[in-house]
Order: structure tokens, then sequence, then C-alpha cells
């Protein structure tokens, strides 16, 4: 038996590499080779963060969209690395059984984006191409919530129909997979993914947001929830060292990021970002400067309120396509979606039309059963795809009783299904049957009528 030192191709010694060779009797030779640090090159995390700490005492952060905003890294395209997440509301919302901290919550302050991280060698013209190699939550944090806005302060698909008052759950995470105790006999996989993801715009783009949203609001001056939001230097942070002028310049005219636009940004797709997800982003200015935030752990389609992020790290590689804005017509980002998928192929299917079938009006609470939910007035609508997603969801809410806060954090999966044989629009909801720990197929004894707990409710009680 024999220690033998190996070298590189350039002949120079590595010294934590050793091969032990041995010789059987037949004569033959094997290596053995010993585990080594040597060519082991970790992935740099490029933001810090810690989940417990308010956003605004953290580097590496910001909450508005604006060009002047300066890298916090540079990468060269190839390289992998990790950037840390706090949730959206940066350390609002906490782990109880109460939810005076969504009824309170500033939303003047989110969402709390880590970065921009600058690509080197992209251009305002180019594609970047974003690999999402991993999302996952702390470990040191594994829980997250989902949660229903305040009518007056957030408000949600449903906001004026249920004349929203806070609520949310909690749920914990167990490797892929999520529980709650709001929402007891239910348990799911996760599709983990960034909620908000985009490059920086040129300052001729934000001006285009910011024009073309402040006359959508001008023209709604007193709706209930807002119809968009107008820059706000209240609760407006860029968490790093920034000349006096410039800083004034952000938070002024910074526009908020609540809304997905053209540079991809808040569209919570949960197909789309996931873990495994390929992204090709407009690049606006030199460096393309992404940023990210808001990540969820699991979400279903077309959420109908606000869905609770966690706090955790995404694990990034970029390329860049030179022209790729002409090559491909880029106007907004595309995606190829990821081959990770929880498989739950047996759903039960709810439909939706155009139609005011079922009442969403004078429903005092979404937490109400079906036999307390009075039926809809009946108007039609001219193939409103948004009243069929509605009428899809009460079909499913009434049938299951109480599960408006499951609709947007479980694999649910919606459809539209036609947007052409008129009057009607045709929206489906898909339940994945295998997330529930009982039978909910119809059965001629009819369903059993369950109660699926009680979520977290203002400490007023206050519904």
């Amino acid at each position: 038996m024999q220690w033998e030192r190996p070298y590189n191709s350039q002949g120079s010694s590595l010294t934590t590499l050793f091969l032990l060779s041995f010789c059987l009797l037949d004569g033959r030779k094997f290596i053995l080779q010993m585990a080594t640090a040597a060519n082991s090159v970790t992935h740099p995390t490029l933001v810090q963060l810690d989940p417990f700490v308010p956003a605004r005492e953290q580097k590496g952060i910001h909450n508005r969209w604006h060009p002047e905003i300066p890298p916090v890294a540079i990468v060269k395209p190839g390289e992998v690395f990790n950037i840390e997440c706090v949730d959206w509301t940066g350390a609002q919302i906490g782990n109880n059984d109460f939810s005076d901290d969504i009824r309170d919550v500033d939303l003047t302050s989110v969402h709390n984006l880590s970065g921009p991280i600058a690509v080197e060698g992209t251009e305002p013209g180019d594609c970047l191409v974003v690999d999402i190699l991993d999302v996952k939550p702390f470990d040191k944090m594994p829980w997250g919530y989902t949660g229903i806005f305040e009518l007056e302060n957030g408000g949600g698909l449903f906001a004026r129909e249920f004349q929203s008052r806070a609520a949310k759950a909690i749920w914990d995470f167990e490797g892929v997979y999520a529980t709650s105790r709001h929402i007891p006999g239910v348990r799911f996989a996760g599709v983990s993914h960034p909620g908000l993801i985009g490059t920086a715009p040129s300052q001729e783009l934000l001006a285009t947001w910011n024009k073309r949203e402040v006359g959508l609001i001008e023209a709604h001056v007193n709706a209930v929830p807002p119809v968009a939001f107008a820059p706000l230097a209240n609760g407006a942070y860029v968490g790093q060292e920034l000349p006096a002028d410039i800083r004034e310049r952000i938070y002024r005219d910074g526009a908020r990021t609540i809304p997905g636009r053209e540079h991809g940004g808040n569209c919570d797709v949960r197909y789309r970002a996931t873990r495994g997800s390929r992204c090709y982003f407009p690049v606006f200015v030199k460096g393309a400067n992404l940023s990210v935030g808001d990540l969820h752990f699991s979400q279903g389609d077309v959420r109908t309120l606000f869905l609770g992020s966690v706090a955790g790290i995404i694990k990034f590689k970029t390329s860049i396509i030179k022209g790729g804005v002409e090559k491909f017509a880029l106007r907004q980002p595309i995606f190829l979606p990821s081959p990770v998928d929880p498989l739950y192929s047996a759903k039960l299917i709810f439909e939706g039309i155009s139609v005011d079938i079922r009442a969403w009006c004078g429903v005092s609470s979404p937490f109400a059963f079906a036999d307390e939910q009075p039926d809809g007035d009946g108007k039609q609508y001219y193939m409103d795809s948004t009243v069929a997603y509605k009428q899809a969801a009460l079909n499913a809410i009434a049938y299951l009783q109480k599960v408006y806060l499951l609709l947007s954090a479980a694999p649910v999966e919606s459809h539209v299904g036609a947007v052409v044989d008129s009057p009607n629009a045709c929206v489906t909801l898909a339940l994945p049957l295998g997330i529930f720990e009982h039978d909910i197929l119809p059965k001629e004894e009819g369903l059993k009528k369950l109660d699926f707990g009680q979520c977290a409710i203002r400490s007023d009680g206050v519904l």
C-alpha cells in the first residue's frame, strides 16, 4: 500500500488531496479518491439578511423601482449566487393567533426587495436570462402566512363584496409540505417561487408608468380599495448610502412595487418562476439591475387575497442574449416553466360564468357557511372573466365551507376556458383532492359538513 501525491494539469501539488493506491493479487491497480475541499467552490451569498429584523434596519434592500438605485453587487454571466430575502412586509407579521398585525400592516413600506444585482456586460436592449436554481425558506424561520387585508388597508378580489376584515392562517413547513393549525385537515406540497422579480426601469419607462397609473387614480379618485398606487415618499426605503439628492428623487418618483409591469415585477404566477424555471427579462439599464423578493412557499392560481410570503433564500445563475429585446419582440418577460411540480392529478373542478348566479354582495363574511349566503341577482355580464372567476371561487367556497384562505395558498389551478362564446366567459377552478385528509367528492348521501377550524382573527373579534 502506497500514498501518492497527485498533480493538476499544471503540475502543481494538490496538498489537500491524496490518492490511496493499492495492488490486488492479480496485479490490477485501483485508485481510491478521498473527499476533498480542492476545487469545491461555494456559491456566494450576495445579500445577507435577518428575517426577524425590520427591513428598514438592514442593507441590500429597497422597496421602490427607480433607475438610480445602485447595484449592491456585480456578477459575471454564468456565476451562481444566493440572495436572501425578508418577507414582503419586512418582518411586520408574526407567528401568532391574532390578525391585528394584518389589520395594521404598513403598506407604504412594501414590497421589500433584495438587490439590485448588476450583471456584467448587460446593456439596454439585451435579454437577461435568469435561471432560478433553488428557492427555500430560512431554516430558522420554517413558517409563512396567508392573510386577508382590511377593506380600507389593502383590499383584495372580494374586499368590497365581503367588507373584508383582517384574518390570517399560519403555515408550518416540513420539507416540501405545509400544514396549518388554522386550517386543519389539509396538507400539501408547495411550489416555492419569488412573487416579485424584475429588472430596473429606465428613466423613460419609469415616467411612463407614473403617468399612466396616476391618470388611472385621477379617473377613480374615491375608489376603495384604490385602483393603483402613486409614487409616495412616505415609507420609501433604499438600504445603502446615497447622496441626498439622489435619495430624494428615488423616494419622490420611485414606482411602487405592488403591480407587475413591462420589466417583470409583482406578477405572482407560481409556474412562471419556480425552482428550475428560466426567465427572460428585457433590459432597460446598464447591468440590468435585477431585484427579487416576496418569496412564496406555495400559491394557487388567480389568488383571491393577499398571499403572505416567506423569508428565505433564492439561488440564481444569469446569462445574456445580446439584442434580445429586438430579436424576440420582448415587451414583457417570458418564462420557461420548471420540470419540478407536485403531482396532483385528481382534481375537483368548479366552473364559473359571467353571470351573477351566486351572490357576493351582502355576505357578512367569507367565513359564512353556504346556507348563510344569498343567491345572486342574475345579472348578465359580457365576456367578463373576472366575474366568471369570482363565481367559480364562490362555488368552491359554498361547496366546501369556509375555505377562502385555502384557495390562495394551496396548489389550486385556474384556467380561462373560453372567451369567445358570447355572452359568457367561462373560468374553472380546480381543487386537488390529494391535499385533503377526507373525501370531498360528491356522494349520494351528500357532503359531510366539516368545519375547517378558526383562522386567526382580530383581537377585538370583528370578522
